[in-house]
């Protein structure tokens, strides 16, 4: 269970986000969060194996391959935010380890305890069945925002 201080910490102290299932198409919920966190200060990193660019940004298609490229820039992924099904979790909160991200956080209807265990007893804090911008709006201002 994610406290609400939890939340408002993570969301404070993960500045880079990557978005696992970042869909191009405008009218998906996870294009919307991706460009309500770019409109939010935060920066995005779209993950989708069937892009090279979205929303501006480019798109890498995996997981590790982000993080390798982010780090010849001296960037790091603060954040995995993932919009894939439950049982897709497993090897997601691996990756979200092995790259040295602080939170692994699973999108509004996922939940998968395996992945959560795993990701926490290697440090990470994890959100389950959350969305970030609606957190983000919730604790930070911004319901307004469309």
């Amino acid at each position: 269970m994610s406290t609400i201080e939890t939340l408002r910490r993570v969301l404070h102290e993960c500045r880079t986000i990557a978005v696992v299932g970042l869909s191009p198409q405008w009218h998906r919920p996870s294009h919307f969060v991706g460009k309500y966190l770019l409109a939010h200060g935060y920066r995005m990193v779209p993950v989708n194996p069937m892009a090279t660019e979205i929303i501006g940004e480019p798109c890498y298609p995996d997981l590790r391959t982000a993080a390798a490229a982010l780090k010849t820039q001296g960037i790091t992924i603060d954040m995995v935010d993932c919009f894939r099904k439950s049982e897709d979790m497993p090897p997601l909160a691996d990756d979200a380890i092995a790259i040295g991200a602080k939170c692994l956080w699973m999108q509004l209807s996922v939940v998968n305890e395996e992945a959560a265990a795993k990701a926490r007893a290697a440090g990470l804090d994890v959100v389950m069945d959350r969305c970030v911008k609606i957190e983000h709006a919730r604790l930070f201002g911004g319901l307004n925002w469309a």
